[in-house]
């Protein structure tokens, strides 16, 4: 095998991914600095934001997991240079987010009473109900964003939704210290002030990309005559059939991370804040497989469009060949840094020591969840979404779920063994996607050799 082949992609694989990359960072900031903000108030109102933003992530990742059908699409138009196409997957696809803001934010807000039932600290509860119900109004321009994110990004214009996130981040941070602790003037909200500096972020989001989309001469061709009268019942099956079982792929997921945050609020307090540590900190490295795997899908969907398969596999085994590399980096930094990472977040040393711990079998999992992310993002590309469902739920829920649950809650490693059960999932994810991969690109490249 020459290396070169696949090194020699690494460069335009970066160039597309880094606006991602730092866009995606951008909305993992705005979580690091409501943990670390409210973390000062104490080790429950962080336990607090980790049960809220858990139940709130069950119901949005379906929604994100929705709006990543965009990005195929486009690309694939893009491939085949035709605007028209792409302009009627733009409108169809923020007319689908549209909805699907809406119908989240009624989800939310009609679950919250399921807190009462999660055998959660009655402390934490109460403070996680407003949080939560401020956080579920954010879902409408949130989901919104999504839709002119996923339009960009299949154009390969990942920068703009990355000046968004980094403008919400700017603004998020503004309001959380005014809000939260009742500066200038202002109210000290708490746990809830946080989620106002949230909500007002992501209007300004939004209104970020509608600017943008609306100014730049590289949309021109596909905001022509924007009428949500143009949209036809046979494109919004078209981007249904490739949505939902994307958007089940990223809820069997986030459900089982999920399911950890719970299981971790079952054994306490102090084990659900060192959870919400590791997870927040995972969460960042996490980006740069986010980036890599829209890079994917919007290369892959460039070629599929091209039909050229045997150019498919190349780039696509040159942007896995990056992320190994970038995730075994992370993982050492994760397994060095392990007793001083904790302490920028709680000055609890039950809550540091244990978050070390885990913080340890988050570096190892580095390398399955980046893995499996990109290979998901070049076969969301090839435009193949059923099989990968399938598996994630057999890797998340047959596999990964019963280890978590029974590790935790039946032997003494309590809180290591949720993260050891999400270890055991990602590598049988990361494993079985690729074989996926593996065998569907093989079998393009011989049908394509077999007509020429």
């Amino acid at each position: 095998m020459n290396l070169s082949n696949y090194t020699s992609e690494f460069k335009k694989n970066l160039r597309i991914a880094y606006p991602v990359m730092l866009g995606q960072l951008g909305h993992v900031l705005v979580g690091l600095a409501d943990n670390l903000m409210v973390g000062k108030l104490g080790a429950a109102p962080l336990a607090s934001v980790s049960l809220a933003n858990g139940l709130v992530f069950v119901f949005l990742s379906l929604g994100i997991g929705f709006s990543f059908a965009i990005t195929p699409l486009i690309a694939e138009a893009d491939g085949e240079q035709d605007k028209k196409k792409g302009k009627t997957i733009f409108e169809h696809g923020i007319f689908i987010t549209i909805i699907l803001g809406f119908i989240i934010c009624f989800m939310l807000l009609a679950s919250q009473p399921a807190m009462h039932y999660m055998k959660q600290p009655n402390e934490v509860v109460e403070l996680a109900k407003p949080y939560y119900q401020i956080i579920a109004f954010s879902m409408i321009p949130l989901m919104v964003f999504q839709g002119f994110k996923q339009f960009a990004d299949g154009l390969s214009l990942t920068k703009y939704a990355m000046q968004a996130t980094i403008l919400a981040n700017v603004i998020n941070v503004f309001f959380n210290y005014v809000l939260i602790y009742g500066k200038f003037g202002f109210p000290a909200m708490g746990v809830a002030g946080s989620a106002v500096g949230t909500l007002i972020s992501r209007f300004i989001m939004v209104g970020f990309m509608i600017y943008i989309i609306r100014t730049r001469k590289e949309f021109t061709d596909f905001v022509t005559r924007f009428s949500f009268n143009n949209i036809k019942k046979s494109i919004l099956k078209k981007i249904y059939k490739l949505g939902y079982p994307t958007a089940l792929q990223m809820w069997f997921e986030v459900t089982l991370f999920a399911s950890g945050i719970f299981i971790a609020g079952i054994l306490g307090t102090n084990s659900q804040a060192a959870n919400q540590i590791a997870l927040n900190l995972a969460s960042m490295t996490f980006m740069i497989a986010v980036g890599l795997g829209v890079t994917a899908t919007v290369r892959v969907g460039n070629q599929k469009g091209l039909k050229n398969y045997k150019e498919l596999r190349r780039i696509a085994l040159s942007i896995f060949l990056l992320m190994i590399i970038i995730d075994l980096l992370f993982a050492f930094g994760f397994i060095l840094f392990k007793d001083i990472l904790p302490t920028y977040y709680v000055d609890n040393q039950e809550v540091i020591s244990t978050a070390a711990t885990l913080i340890i079998i988050a570096g190892f999992f580095q390398l399955s969840d980046g893995i499996q992310v990109v290979v998901l993002g070049a076969l969301r590309g090839l435009q193949d979404v059923k099989i990968p469902m399938r598996i994630t739920f057999i890797a998340y829920w047959v596999i990964g779920f019963p280890i978590c649950y029974f590790l935790a809650l039946h032997t003494d490693l309590k809180s290591k063994g949720i993260w050891i059960g999400l270890l055991i999932a990602l590598t049988a994810s990361a494993i079985m996607l690729y074989l996926r991969f593996n065998k569907l690109t093989q079998k393009l490249i011989i049908e394509k050799n077999e007509l020429t």
